[in-house]
């Protein structure tokens, strides 16, 4: 499958619609687990489901995983990352480190 990079959109228009219902799936999957109160500061929960949201082209909400898991963690690189990943989202692109 061949995705034009430069129409922000044409990751997600390209899957098919299977898919979509995997991406659904997951994502659903992560929310599950957001309701556990254990994981409730555990900061590769927002991590992992941007990262999903981002290869999905969900970009906004991306985003604001990125940035929920950066306000989370303790680690300065970790953070450093986190933020930057959330603002190539800001930019509707999947960051590099997420293409698949």
């Amino acid at each position: 499958m061949v995705v034009d990079a430069a129409r922000p959109h044409a990751r997600r228009q390209a899957l098919p619609e299977n898919g979509r219902s995997t991406c659904r799936f997951r994502v659903s999957s992560f929310d599950a687990l957001t309701s556990e109160p254990s994981l409730k500061g555990y900061h590769l929960l927002p991590s992992v489901r941007g990262d999903l949201l981002a290869k999905f082209g969900r970009f906004d909400e991306a985003r604001a995983e990125f940035e929920r898991a950066a306000t989370l963690t303790r680690n300065a690189r970790e953070r450093d990352l986190l933020l930057a990943l959330a603002a190539a989202c800001v930019r509707g692109s999947a960051p590099p480190e997420l293409r698949g």
